[in-house]
């Protein structure tokens, strides 16, 4: 797996010994072929060959924005044929006229080879490509709330650049609507209990102080088990450590939370236009938590009456709790909870690229874990009843596993255990923390329906 990630995160209480912005160093070559002058301004529209962050390679870019600060500029750079959390503030001495520089330009079907010596670039393939935007979370930007950010901003300008969140701090990856003055921070500091924002961490630390609750403002829903007896530093299937829990927060009675909480999310997902009408929905917070409190990592909204087959409308891991497994626990919740609805489920589209390769896998995953105990064909309806699963969204699965089969006008499933067992084999190791379904205590809610996304 790749590492370098396309999110910076630092635990604040670790930043003395190093360098918040480590990164790998400037291709000087390439701008010196330029003979660029810092001086040199820029316009807003203007393409340019820009010094990318991320892998150091010179690309073509369109500036979006540019300010003075007591004389020097600074440009806001869109890299083209690139995902918008790559946009980034970049001083002139990472600029070129695009002209002047072509010899030296990476093209969008290149990327340098990370875990090469020499770093050289290598042909992106279509399917490293995919396998790279699966590892980075990386997509190309087609699609989205374009007009939607117009309405906002006039343009794609991400503002907020940094929060810090509980002991993390986190680059962010997209623009979001918070009010001014706040909008207009370089960063903001987010309190991890009541979402509540701050422009400066004296305010935050006030307001911890004060604050007595430790929690979302809602039902604990769900707490993971302890270990067994005698083994205290057990972890496995639904043991965790540190322990979780899910609470479940109605929109309509803790409105700001959810607001804050919509506000926060849209910070790392592209595909989110509701902010502040949460009253339809209800919001299921995954946090872990110790001595000091219950510690937000992700959440799932959905609606409290739904008159389609979506059983989760966004879904989140923080980027500082990414890669532990939260994210395929978020979605076995929300299948969990269809199960005790007693109803198939699916995600409401569009998934945004990371949610999108989640869902994929757990389906996957839990397809081919009920199909090597299967012999003979199996109709969809029989594995959609076992799995909760839509079955338009079993057919799509399974289809690239080539275990699908068309016959007198319907699709049947070729159930054979040991090819269910082969394909099982070659997925990716990763963590995965199971549902205990003993340790849900959770009814389903009757409310009006509601077609708004959250």
């Amino acid at each position: 797996m790749i590492e370098n990630k396309l999110v910076k995160m630092t635990n604040v209480d670790d930043r003395a010994g190093s360098s918040r912005h480590a990164g790998p160093s400037p291709r000087n070559h390439a701008m010196q072929n330029g003979n660029t002058s810092h001086r040199q301004q820029y316009e807003v529209g203007q393409k340019v060959t820009c010094l990318m962050s991320f892998d150091g390679q010179p690309r073509q870019a369109e500036i979006l924005e540019r300010k003075n600060d007591r004389g020097s500029y600074s440009y806001y750079v869109h890299y083209l044929e690139q995902d918008k959390r790559l946009d980034e503030w970049v001083t002139p001495d990472k600029l070129s006229p695009a002209s002047l520089t072509p010899r030296y330009i990476a093209r969008a079907d290149t990327l340098p080879d990370l875990l090469s010596p020499t770093g050289d670039p290598m042909k992106v393939t279509r399917r490293f490509k995919r396998k790279l935007e699966e590892n980075n979370h990386v997509t190309d930007d087609h699609g989205g709330d374009h007009g939607h950010e117009k309405e906002h901003h006039g343009h794609k300008v991400k503002t907020i650049q940094v929060v810090e969140f509980g002991r993390f701090e986190m680059d962010t990856w997209y623009y979001s609507p918070y009010p001014e003055p706040y909008s207009s921070q370089h960063k903001l500091y987010i309190c991890e209990y009541t979402l509540k924002y701050f422009r400066k961490k004296k305010t935050l630390i006030r307001h911890l102080a004060k604050l007595d609750l430790r929690h979302p403002p809602g039902d604990e829903i769900y707490r993971s088990p302890p270990p067994p007896l005698g083994q205290p530093n057990y972890v496995g299937g639904a043991v965790t450590s540190p322990p979780i829990s899910v609470f479940e927060v109605d929109g309509k009675k803790a409105k700001v939370y959810c607001q804050n909480l919509c506000l926060l999310s849209k910070l790392f997902l592209d595909h989110k236009t509701l902010y502040y009408d949460v009253d339809p929905f209800l919001f299921y917070v995954m946090c872990e938590r110790d001595e000091a409190g219950y510690h937000m990592v992700g959440y799932f909204s959905k609606e409290k009456q739904c008159m389609e087959e979506y059983n989760l409308a966004c879904i989140l891991t923080l980027p500082c709790y990414q890669r532990r497994g939260y994210g395929k626990f978020l979605i076995a919740f929300a299948y969990e909870l269809s199960r005790r609805e007693g109803r198939v489920g699916t995600p409401e589209r569009p998934l945004s690229d990371l949610g999108l390769v989640s869902f994929r896998s757990y389906w996957t995953k839990v397809l081919l874990e009920h199909l090597r105990s299967v012999k003979g064909d199996v109709s969809i309806k029989e594995v959609s009843d076992a799995t909760m699963i839509r079955g338009q969204d079993i057919v799509d699965t399974l289809t690239t596993l080539g275990m699908i089969k068309y016959w007198k006008g319907t699709h049947l499933i070729h159930g054979d255990p040991k090819v269910a067992q082969d394909h099982l084999s070659k997925l990716p190791v990763q963590v995965t923390i199971d549902v205990d379904p003993t340790c849900l205590h959770w009814q389903p809610m009757l409310a009006a329906p509601s077609r708004k996304r959250p």
